[in-house]
């Protein structure tokens, strides 16, 4: 009798253990180049709170988003889809000819077209809409371009309708109390929560605290290169005092990490500013970032060789969390090895800075891009006057100095047929 009791008694903290809903948390760096963490063998870069992340997660180095500019990225990291899918394919709307940017930026002309903006996210299934029908908390923090946070489908957040982010942009730089006192209303009100911290950090402007600055100012002579370090640092500081927040509350074990960037930077050495082949370009210093799950109690950790895609992390917290996933979804589940087998291949797009046509993604299309095995192409559209096909062996060549398109025709063929199979931009 007092077997069975006890094989009964397990059963059922087992089956609550599974039962109960999983935590999330989206950890998104802005502006950060794939290469500038130490696990990544960074020499100079200290990132120890991120390292102990990775070191125990599914780990993804040869990860990429689809598209080298924040808002685009942000709202396919938040869909699930492609930019010219979610329709939200630059950081801001068509602008004037003749205008100056902080004139359009005050304009009706920029409203109406944010606004319209704003209605594509209105249509998607976002990850805190599909969670707040769950009966999840969703807290929206830093970085945010569709107006009122809960225009994602956020039910508590910091933004009010900033271009990128407003009050929101506080978070990490100046506070984390906004995270710690959602994390107090989830457990006060006994549901589960999903936090999207996606700080300001390492973007501009670079203004680290001062002791960061001058450890690092001792690593390099360039003042710009020092500051751009140092906020990496500062960065990886908020990681640590984010874990800490979840550890002091007992929720760090039932809680899932996902960590990724929205688009690299390169440093420019001689102005506070990026340097070319960084953002908003198809190569990967604009394109690529580690991506990392992180759930001991349901994923073992390990590097992953595959390649993995920003458009695959909502389909992956979706099985992980158990909850069905939408049907139109063009990621995969990566924490499904055999999935990640049967993939050969990843593709992305990136598009003008001020969209041409806000319904028309393939009008503001700059370039489309394909990697497959050792082979990466670079595709530019007719708007990208002069330019031609480049290739690149990406695994011997990651700063794609040596474009092979000339030489490997065929290769250039074959690969553009992948391009033209996953989206062939039709201009009316």
């Amino acid at each position: 009798m007092n077997k069975t009791l006890l094989i009964l008694v397990g059963a059922l903290c087992l089956f609550r253990a599974h039962a109960e809903p999983l935590n999330i948390v989206y950890i998104i760096s802005d502006d950060h180049a794939w290469t500038d963490y130490s696990f990544m063998g960074h020499p100079q870069v200290k990132t120890p709170h991120i390292d102990q992340l990775a070191k125990e997660s599914l780990l993804f180095k040869r990860g990429y988003v689809p598209s080298s500019l924040c808002c685009p990225s942000l709202a396919t990291i938040l869909t699930g889809k492609y930019p010219h899918q979610n329709k939200i394919t630059s950081n801001d709307p068509p602008m004037p000819k003749g205008m100056a940017r902080g004139s359009f930026q005050k304009s009706d002309a920029f409203k109406k077209g944010r606004e319209r903006m704003n209605q594509f996210m209105d249509a998607q299934q976002t990850l805190p809409r599909i969670l707040s029908e769950q009966g999840y908390l969703t807290l929206q923090t830093g970085k945010w371009w569709q107006g009122d946070f809960t225009r994602g489908g956020f039910t508590h957040g910091m933004t009010k309708g900033g271009r990128h982010g407003d009050a929101g942009l506080e978070i990490g730089r100046t506070t984390m109390k906004p995270i710690d006192d959602f994390l107090d209303l989830s457990i006060k009100e006994k549901k589960p929560f999903f936090v999207w911290y996606a700080p300001l950090l390492p973007h501009d402007p670079h203004t680290p605290p001062q002791r960061l600055l001058e450890k690092y100012q001792k690593l390099t002579p360039s003042i710009h290169q020092a500051r751009y370090w140092a906020m990496i640092a500062w960065f990886d500081e908020s990681i640590g005092q984010l874990r800490e927040s979840l550890k002091q509350r007992n929720l760090a074990d039932n809680t899932l990490i996902v960590y990724v960037t929205d688009n690299g930077w390169i440093q420019s050495l001689d102005a506070p500013r990026y340097a070319p082949k960084s953002k908003q370009s198809p190569y990967d210093g604009g394109l690529r970032t580690p991506i990392l799950f992180h759930c001991p109690k349901l994923l073992k950790a390990q590097d992953a060789p595959e390649l993995a895609n920003s458009i695959d992390i909502l389909p992956t917290v979706l099985s992980l969390a158990k909850i069905e996933a939408p049907k139109d979804l063009p990621g995969i589940n990566l924490s499904d090895a055999e999935s990640r087998g049967k993939r050969d291949h990843i593709t992305g797009a990136c598009f003008q800075h001020n969209a041409v046509d806000l319904d028309i993604p393939a009008s503001s299309l700059r370039w489309r891009w394909v990697i497959q095995g050792e082979w990466k192409l670079i595709l530019p559209s007719a708007q990208e006057k002069d330019a031609k096909p480049e290739l690149y062996r990406i695994l011997d060549d990651v700063t794609e100095t040596n474009n092979l398109a000339e030489k490997e025709s065929e290769q250039v063929e074959k690969l553009t047929k992948v391009l033209d199979r996953w989206w062939k931009p039709n201009l009316p």
